[in-house]
């Protein structure tokens, strides 16, 4: 048998929440650090749930890595020592949300009424007209010029 509590935990959500296994569920981890900053101890994964579909609708929709939240729910220990606890969450609160996020890797060009994207993690070049419109994708730098040419042309 498993030990349950209720009680409200702060912690930093670790990535986008996921939807749960059936309608209006949704799952995450939340990270909680210790309060005491010249303790050590290290952080502590809860796996969380929530079967609420107000609170679920609000992690999918609002909610994303970096914010800060306040869970309450019920909290379950697991039996195996090495699994992270489990917290069926039946109240959320948003403390603080995180920072935007900036994109390093990506660079948006312009080379008239084309705008291409570099992505550091990619040799091909996504290309579009100035209001949004595709062009394709060129296979690397060198070739944006002949896929504009092609557009222009019609030949695309």
């Amino acid at each position: 048998m498993n030990p349950q509590t209720h009680l409200a935990i702060d912690g930093y959500v670790d990535a986008i929440p996921a939807p749960g296994t059936g309608w209006g569920t949704t799952r995450f981890d939340l990270i909680h650090s210790p309060a005491d900053a010249d303790r050590i101890a290290p952080d502590t994964v809860y796996a969380c749930t929530t079967g609420d579909p107000r609170i679920a609708d609000v992690l999918l929709r609002e909610i994303q890595p970096g914010d800060l939240v306040r869970v309450t729910g019920t909290l379950t220990q697991p039996d195996d020592p090495e699994a992270p606890a489990h917290v069926t969450v039946d109240g959320l609160e948003v403390l603080e949300a995180a920072p935007a996020s900036v994109l390093y890797d990506l660079v948006l060009e312009r080379f008239g009424n084309y705008v291409v994207v570099f992505d550091a993690d990619r040799d091909q070049v996504p290309v579009f007209t100035a209001s949004g419109r595709w062009v394709g994708e060129a296979a690397n730098s060198d070739a944006i010029g002949g896929l504009i040419e092609a557009y222009e042309e019609g030949g695309l």
